[in-house]
């Protein structure tokens, strides 16, 4: 009989790798890979903007930012089961720093506090989300620990979306609908979310992808009125990197197939493509495909950017 060369996968207990919440967990949760595997599991790029931030007389664990929107986060860490304490504390830390978004971190999440995070969500607007996600340690035999983080409460996008587009003109609801279906198509496409995080639908015609440095991005892009889709790489005010892509829009075009349009403003540049007959409005039902190609788009610009050294 063939045997098969396997282990068992075992739960480390979290405070064998972090003895204390303050001082060992919440400084290794800050640095920039563990916080990037935390807003993977969320959905959203996070950007930290500093540990044990001062609301008042207490402080937040984690004070951070959305990538591209800019959006306030609060981060609670909690290793032990959740409690009434720290519910109020992330309340009132979020309305302390003017926060958009709330992710509690803790070992065990209790059922009355699953169903408090939920209602949360169901009764704020779209601009909120409150996020309950448990942290694990797993290991195979004598391998060291690896965390995992487990989303237990998160906002209903669907809600949201539906609370967003009242009072919407017809045009920012196609927006609107349109980026809503590119994050159901892009959840779809692994190569895409191992090099992108998808923004929140929103009602306008970009959605940002960052690219992991902040002097550029790309952009893909909707135009209702013109019947089109397309991509940008869009430069913040250094016009050397700005300069430098429109020198190479050539390898841009040969390599995606579309005529680049440079734009040299003041205070950014870059290239943007379009391709028409893409129209928009009144055609969902090729919108998948407009979004195929848009992703494909993104990481093909990616790999430019990285051969021509930007």
């Amino acid at each position: 009989m063939k045997t098969y060369n396997l282990d068992t996968i075992q739960k480390v207990p979290l405070r064998e790798v972090w003895p204390h919440e303050a001082h060992d967990f919440t400084k290794w949760l800050a640095e920039e890979q563990n916080l990037a595997t935390l807003g993977t599991a969320v959905g959203i790029e996070l950007e930290l903007i500093e540990t044990e931030s001062s609301v008042g007389s207490f402080n937040v664990d984690i004070y951070a930012q959305e990538s591209g929107t800019g959006r306030k986060v609060i981060i609670e860490n909690q290793l032990e089961d959740t409690n009434h304490d720290h519910l109020g504390k992330v309340i009132t830390y979020a309305a302390g720093k003017g926060a958009e978004v709330v992710i509690w971190v803790v070992a065990r999440a209790r059922d009355e506090h699953r169903q408090a995070i939920e209602w949360l969500n169901q009764h704020t607007d779209s601009d909120f989300g409150f996020f309950l996600v448990e942290v694990e340690l797993w290991k195979i035999g004598d391998s060291l620990p690896a965390p995992r983080f487990g989303v237990v409460e998160q906002p209903n996008e669907w809600t949201k979306t539906v609370k967003l587009s009242e009072g919407l003109s017809e045009t920012e609801k196609v927006k609107l609908a349109y980026w809503t279906a590119y994050r159901d198509v892009a959840g779809g496409h692994p190569e895409f979310l191992k090099e992108f995080s998808p923004q929140k639908p929103s009602k306008d015609h970009w959605s940002t992808l960052r690219l992991g440095v902040s002097a550029y991005h790309l952009a893909l892009l909707i135009d209702t009125q013109k019947g089109r889709t397309g991509i940008e790489l869009y430069v913040d005010d250094d016009k050397e990197i700005g300069h430098r892509a429109i020198a190479n829009s050539g390898v841009f075009e040969e390599h995606l197939g579309l005529t680049a349009a440079p734009f040299d403003a003041k205070k950014a540049s870059g290239l943007r493509f379009y391709k028409a007959g893409h129209p928009i409005k009144g055609h969902q039902d090729a919108w998948p495909g407009y979004i195929e190609e848009q992703l494909g788009w993104a990481l093909e610009m990616k790999k430019i950017i990285a051969e021509i050294g930007l």
